[in-house]
């Protein structure tokens, strides 16, 4: 298994009218889940916790004393790290599990550090013992085979995020790059069904639009976008249209923003244009359904003209497998530049105040909306 198979590819580095016949109320754009004490959270709604100064070739974490400072620095409570096959060789499922079992002997040996995430009560101990939460998902829904049961193995093995797709079309529905852009398949409103069954949390990011539309509108609980960019402002398929981001938060979703380049038609994303993506989100969805999900680690990078040649690589493996997107090409980076490392989530609530953002906005875009979704989703 290479290493673009397993970690690098990741760039590593209106529930109102139907309300009344869901499972768990979801009506209103925000239940008041958020206390006093909840101040100060801050939740990755996709990143990772590895050191991306280190080869590697699995999406487990990286837990060294490096790792764990610089996250506890960053103010890091808990991220939504990506486990099991996307792309490569390795049998989906075989592959999903043992990235899981090898995660859960991390977190036994650092139970001093870290704490698997099951429900919001788990996010909020974290945060109460200086500790990271690690909440385990899913970026493309190979895995299940052709049985939709498979669904209630990995819930009960903790995974509470699940991406339907990535980039390619899979047997559940279509991601962002498949251009025939058809929606959920059959097989993909039973997995829906089933993961709503289970209090799973469905996650539409690289999802063609389709898919994603027709997942919001027959889930029978509130979906995710949880890393994503605005395509009114880049015009990129990684990007989430404002239907996309008015019917999730219509129907009491969640959108994260990513700190990626497809915020920027150069291909090279600056703090601002997080900003800028963020303020267009909030103002098509509300300030009530919109939060981070950077989709990269908080550990700062020592070197990055030693990292461009490996990361220019890692671009063209991409394509030669076919999971690449629109909008990466050799001399892009998987990150903002101005935006990286243990400070990034202090600057972006810097900035965010500079534009008038009040912190109690910001608290939320930071955190909170992330937990009144999990709660809705998981239970508190």
């Amino acid at each position: 298994m290479t290493t673009i198979d397993r970690r690098t590819f990741l760039t590593g580095m209106a529930w109102a009218a139907a309300a009344s016949a869901l499972p768990w109320d979801v009506s209103g754009a925000s239940p008041a889940v958020a206390g006093a004490a909840d101040t100060g959270i801050i939740i990755n709604a996709l990143g990772g916790l590895s050191d991306p100064n280190r080869d590697s070739d699995t999406l487990v974490p990286n837990v060294t004393p490096r790792v764990l400072a610089e996250a506890r620095a960053s103010g890091l409570t808990a991220v939504n790290i990506t486990l099991g096959y996307v792309s490569g060789a390795d049998d989906p499922f075989e592959a999903s599990v043992r990235d899981i079992a090898a995660t859960d002997v991390l977190v036994r040996e650092h139970a001093g550090d870290l704490v698997k995430v099951l429900r919001v009560a788990d996010i909020r101990r974290a945060k109460a013992d200086n500790k990271i939460g690690l909440i385990y998902g899913f970026q493309n829904g190979v895995m299940m085979g052709k049985d939709a049961k498979r669904v209630d193995i990995f819930a009960d093995l903790g995974v509470r995020v699940f991406q339907l797709t990535y980039n390619p079309a899979n047997s559940l529905g279509d991601g962002s790059m498949a251009p025939e852009n058809r929606g959920l398949t059959p097989f993909g409103r039973e997995v829906v069904a089933r993961l709503n069954e289970r209090r799973v949390m469905v996650d539409l990011s690289h999802s063609g639009e389709r898919t994603c539309l027709e997942a919001a509108r027959i889930s029978k609980a509130p979906i995710s976008i949880n890393h994503t960019g605005c395509r009114a402002l880049t015009d990129l398929p990684r990007n989430k249209t404002d239907a996309e981001l008015k019917l999730v938060a219509e129907r009491g979703g969640f959108v994260g923003i990513y700190f990626m380049p497809f915020l920027s038609s150069s291909g090279h994303a600056h703090a601002d244009d997080v900003v800028a993506h963020i303020d267009h989100a909030v103002n098509v969805c509300g300030e009530d359904h919109v939060g981070i999900g950077t989709d990269g680690p908080v550990t700062q990078i020592d070197d990055i003209r030693a990292a461009q040649a490996m990361l220019a690589k890692e671009i063209e493996e991409r394509r030669a497998a076919g999971i690449s997107a629109a909008g990466e090409r050799p001399d892009t980076y998987p990150f903002v530049v101005d935006l990286r490392g243990p400070q990034q989530f202090h600057k972006l609530a810097q900035l965010l105040a500079q534009k008038g953002y009040s912190s109690a906005r910001i608290d939320k875009i930071l955190g909170l909306n992330f937990l009144r979704f999990a709660e809705t989703v998981w239970g508190g």
